[in-house]
């Protein structure tokens, strides 16, 4: 089996399910009981907070544990919108966001929110310009993806934050989901106030993720209850989860450090190969682009088809983003960068692990030729 689907979710390390269940089996008491074995799990929660704060370069109390990425972004957008709201109703954000970003701003618009989406490139990445011509008196909150899901493209963050540190009133957002352990993101630097990050896409478990909220930034809780997380998430805290996602950190930033060399090899090679395969486009730009993430299409055929022909061969892709691909819709980011139709249709997803190899690269290659092949005999 070839696995080039790591964008929708990644294998967990044995190290991290080892965590998981060590932490599961043996400190399972509720850290909020008074008894000295809910005190270690208290303990280990608070160890974990530690280890991913210094992992991220951040205070430990900036760092709030979260169910993944859907979770931490509906927070920090609904939790800045609802906290700030006396100061603006204006929020700025893209128009090739994730689901859990379009979704949680559609429905802050029926609160009486306005919202700008401003738009991309050819490329798929946004002009800085285009964030300052849009802020407002009242705008309050500006919310950029670092690392595109389905293309890869990375924004201009660094510069954003620049912009945003003459905005004392705006808070800006970045989901840091598919960035994280593959493209480097400096959360001070980029003057960033609230980050989202989910473990299922570096090698953690599911349902495991955290949100970093600078010290002094004001967010409303969605969740009510016990008070757990500094009141901001209330719910028992899952310690095995947090353990295991601190593990997970760790071992993804050593990968980036150790192997990010021999993943852009063969990213390039994927690329490369692609580009000679006739009847293939490549959609993913050359420059500003994340190593992992390669997005091509294959005019006059169905992703759909295409992706369960490589299946029989026991190649996994996508189409494109996990949380699109059943609904058969045609990609709104390929169609925000202006791809016509047709060809954002056919759009396929290669998302490439530190696992990946390069005879691995050179199989799916020929396969997709083969593939190609097979499948034109079929439609004449």
């Amino acid at each position: 089996m070839i696995y080039f689907d790591n964008s929708a979710t990644t294998k967990p390390f044995p190290e991290v399910l080892d965590s998981f269940v060590k932490v599961s089996t043996e400190y399972f008491g509720n850290p909020s009981s008074l008894h000295n074995f809910g005190g270690l799990a208290e303990k280990l929660l608070s160890q974990a907070r530690a280890q991913a704060a210094k992992f991220l370069n951040v205070q430990s109390n900036e760092i709030y544990f979260t169910s993944g990425g859907t979770e931490g972004n509906n927070l920090a957008i609904k939790g800045t919108a609802f906290a700030n709201k006396k100061l603006g109703r204006h929020l700025i954000t893209t128009n090739i966001e994730h689901p859990s970003v379009r979704e949680s701003i559609k429905q802050l618009e029926g609160f009486g929110f306005d919202v700008t989406e401003v738009p991309v490139d050819s490329n798929g990445r946004i002009n800085v310009t285009t964030i300052e011509n849009a802020i407002r008196e009242d705008t309050i909150l500006v919310s950029v993806m670092h690392v595109n899901n389905e293309v890869g493209t990375i924004q201009p963050i660094k510069e954003i934050g620049q912009l945003l540190k003459h905005y004392p009133k705006i808070k800006f957002h970045v989901d840091h989901v598919q960035g994280i352990g593959k493209v480097a993101l400096n959360i001070n630097d980029c003057h960033i106030d609230l980050c989202s990050i989910s473990a299922h896409k570096f090698h953690g478990v599911k349902g495991t993720g955290l949100l970093f909220v600078r010290d002094g930034v004001k967010i409303n809780p969605l969740l009510n209850g016990g008070g757990q997380e500094k009141n901001l998430r209330s719910g028992t805290e899952n310690v095995a989860g947090a353990v295991s996602l601190a593990k997970a950190l760790r071992m993804i930033l050593e990968k980036q450090q150790q192997e990010l060399g021999q993943l852009n090899l063969i990213s390039k090679r994927l690329r490369d190969g692609l580009s000679q395969i006739e009847g293939t486009v490549v959609n993913t730009p050359e420059k500003h682009a994340a190593p992992h993430i390669l997005n091509f299409s294959i005019p006059h055929l169905k992703s759909e088809v295409f992706v369960h022909s490589l299946e029989e061969k026991e190649i996994f892709v996508s189409t494109t983003s996990a949380c699109s691909s059943k609904q058969k819709t045609t990609s709104s980011t390929l169609l925000a960068m202006g791809i016509q139709e047709e060809r954002a249709g056919s759009a396929i997803r290669l998302s490439l692990s530190y696992s990946n190899t390069m005879d691995e690269v050179n199989t799916v290659l020929s396969a997709i030729k083969e593939t190609i092949e097979e499948l034109r005999k079929v439609m004449k």
